[in-house]
């Protein structure tokens, strides 16, 4: 298949070409096409079915990215239903490149044209030739603008037909008017007055982002795109110029710093106290335990530079840190009155290999605690482990208000040179998908061995130490955030919000004094500070170059649990109006009793949304007998709970036998409706009436069942 340079040359087609440092994500390739002051662009293929469509059809949309496009929108100018966005083989089979790489330039190749129709968004063709459309260019670090003109003579030229749809939703605010219910959902940067922004300024706004305050994908249609909206736009996280690494903004570590305070004071009041370890860890050292290395070497990064020099031995940063404190342990534990050592240090580690990072779930660098104990006895660390657990599992329901499974790995998913590992699994309803919440491992006394870490017991033997060892990471925001949140944005619960509740001052019309308007901001600050001292985190809003309705939209984006509304006439009557973000309830609250009444409150919305998203989880948690519903389950956006042989061979079928077919389309990236085999999540502690019945086969290969366990797809 000929380069995209090679079919716009064969048209005659002029392009300006970029070379440039690899933009591995997208945030970061809309930021490098808007640098060179173009507009990002993106072209999708979806397999489309349903209406007047016999056999296969195929419906491509080119579009700005900017722009809100639905795939139901897109069958239906098909003649369609409903539509699937294609996966790699299937763009390879059309167009002879993956599907992120799929052009415009590209579509006149397919070898039946009346299998393919062409939408093009009416906003993008409209697009003045000063203000080129940019294209990925087949790699990484190349790419393409052209203008809208030279992609309309493109078509022209190549004969491809096309249809012209204006997906205003979405659109830059220069060419397009978004309708009045999209403009409820979609808050600008605009001050109060009404006053327009330029509309050249309008395009660059909204093109990269940075002045919209709303929402302009729903977490059903696009949920990819919301999860990086709410998290960028809420000020949550930023992209960073290393693929896979991102900034936790203050927003969200405050979020981090209300679980290390938990947790924190919970272990230390435990007995577990705090170090700190170098990042490095020497290559001999990491090598030392065979089957735990296998099972992050290709995650490991390496350094092997410093300054122009090569070092004599390449030194690897951590991964996770046992081979980095258990020579330590080995010299610093000598006798029985040693132990049990319990360390825990806050950190962070680096695990370099994989192909889609996503902010808070998979990424390059995270932080995370990590417990590393040593005991005399199995029993103490059995002991432990569940413990620490349990913490675990307080920290998901009672900060978060996320509601988990505990149970034990399996043999295949426990980890890598453990004993046994124990987890808490949360699941994520729109995608579907399980996620691993935080584990705490058995480690026997494999390490012990490894690194001799000996004692002498009361007997005076030399005997090897039992190990634990136990992490959490800040994967804790992403999942909060997945499950809470909503098409407004953030859903914040109030234990571990930055901002509990935010004092808003209404009221005011063109009638109202400099006076009044004086006195009532005043009002609005002294009940914020009162709050505030009365322990409840509290701010006021009084910016007077946004009305009261733009500063509703930033703090329900922003997912503050209570916005308390204040005018004339609620001072008149010594109340205030209280707006719950979660459910969008509303009250009157006296101001007297305000102090007192708001923590009641707040732990009411707290408990809420425990309730709500444990509703959610139950209803798609699925318990099943036999196979033969197994992969429509799934398919379905559920997990399953079924008898199980415990067998890994079992488990390697299980995961092979539920992987979609090879040339079946799947959603976007790996977000929506995966294509990957199931896997057991946890046998959970909790078993179905009681566990297993005697005689009972295991749903899969019908050996003989030992426990009911959690399938799913996950994270």
């Amino acid at each position: 298949m000929s380069t995209v340079h090679e079919l716009l040359s064969a048209q005659g087609i002029p392009i300006t070409a970029l070379e440039h440092p690899a933009a591995t994500d997208l945030p970061a390739w809309i930021a490098l096409i808007t640098n060179n002051n173009g507009l990002a662009s993106k072209t999708i293929v979806y397999k489309v079915k349903g209406g007047s469509i016999k056999g296969d059809h195929y419906a491509a949309v080119v579009a700005l990215t900017s722009t809100d496009v639905q795939a139901s929108a897109v069958a239906k100018e098909a003649g369609a239903k409903e539509g699937r966005v294609i996966n790699d083989d299937v763009a390879v089979k059309l167009f002879g490149v993956s599907r992120k790489d799929v052009t415009p330039f590209h579509l006149g190749g397919i070898t039946d044209k009346t299998t393919l129709t062409v939408v093009v968004d009416s906003i993008l063709l409209g697009l003045a030739d000063n203000k080129p459309v940019g294209f990925r260019a087949g790699a990484d670090t190349t790419s393409i603008l052209v203008s809208a003109s030279n992609l309309k003579a493109f078509f022209e030229k190549t004969e491809v037909e096309h249809k012209e749809v204006e997906f205003a939703a979405g659109a830059p605010a220069s060419a397009a008017k978004p309708t009045a219910k999209k403009a409820d959902k979609v808050a600008t940067d605009k001050p109060a007055g009404g006053k327009k922004a330029p509309k050249e300024k309008a395009v660059e706004a909204s093109s990269d982002g940075k002045e919209l305050i709303g929402l302009t994908v729903t977490k059903e249609e696009d949920f990819s795109a919301w999860y990086q909206q709410v998290l960028t736009r809420t000020e949550m996280m930023d992209y960073y110029d290393i693929s896979g690494c991102y900034i936790i903004r203050p927003w969200a570590y405050k979020i981090w710093k209300s679980i290390q305070r938990f947790f924190g004071d919970e272990i230390e009041e435990n007995g577990v106290e705090d170090c700190y370890f170098p990042m490095f860890v020497s290559e001999k050292a990491l090598n030392r335990e065979k089957d735990h290395i296998e099972g992050f070497s290709p995650e490991v990064a390496w350094v092997t530079k410093a300054g122009q020099s090569d070092l004599a031995e390449p030194i690897a940063v951590r991964p996770t840190s046992e081979t980095v404190m258990y020579p330590y342990y080995a010299q610093w534990i000598r006798s029985h009155r040693d132990l049990p050592l319990r360390l825990n240090q806050w950190c962070n580690v680096v695990r370099w290999e994989f192909k889609h990072p996503q902010p808070f779930l998979r990424t390059r660098e995270f932080l995370w605690q990590e417990g590393h104990t040593a005991f005399a006895t199995k029993e103490e660390a059995d002991v432990e482990v569940m413990e620490i657990l349990d913490l675990y599992r307080r920290v998901y329901e009672e900060l978060l208000a996320v509601p988990v499974v505990p149970g034990k790995k399996s043999e295949k998913e426990k980890f890598a040179g453990g004993l046994y590992t124990t987890t808490v699994e949360g699941f994520i309803p729109t995608t579907g998908r399980a996620i691993q919440g935080a584990t705490s491992h058995c480690l026997g006394q494999n390490f012990s061995k490894m690194f001799n870490i000996l004692f002498e017991n009361e007997a005076k033997e030399r005997v090897n130490v039992w190990q634990n060892s136990w992490g959490l990471t800040t994967r804790t925001i992403g999942v909060m955030v997945m499950i809470h949140g909503d098409d407004k944005g953030l859903v914040l619960p109030p234990r571990v919000a930055s901002v509990q509740a935010v004092v808003i001052p209404v009221g005011i019309t063109a009638k109202t004094t400099a006076e009044e308007r004086k006195e009532l901001y005043a009002k609005a600050d002294e009940l914020a500070k009162k709050l505030h001292k009365s322990g409840l985190r509290t701010r006021s809003d009084l910016r007077e170059n946004y009305t009261p309705g733009w500063k509703y939209n930033h703090w329900e984006l922003k997912g503050v649990p209570v916005r308390l509304e204040i005018g004339p006439k609620d001072l008149a009557k010594g109340s205030t109006r209280a707006v719950v973000r979660h459910d969008g309830s509303t009250r009157d609250m006296k101001l007297d009793s305000l102090a007192e009444e708001l923590p009641k409150l707040m732990e009411e919305i707290q408990a809420a949304m425990l309730a709500k998203a444990t509703k959610e989880r139950d209803e798609r948690m699925v318990r099943l007998e036999t196979w033969d519903k197994f992969v429509e389950t799934l398919n379905a956006r559920c997990m399953v709970i079924a008898p199980w042989c415990e067998r890994v061979e079992c488990e390697d079928q299980v995961k092979d036998r539920s992987a979609r077919n090879e040339g079946e389309e799947e959603e976007e990236q790996d977000e929506k409706a995966p294509s990957m085999g199931a896997k057991t999540l946890c046998i959970p502690f909790k078993q179905p009436d009681g566990g297993v019945k005697e005689g009972q086969s295991c749903f899969a290969c019908k050996e003989k069942a030992k426990s009911y366990t959690l399938w799913g797809r996950s994270y």
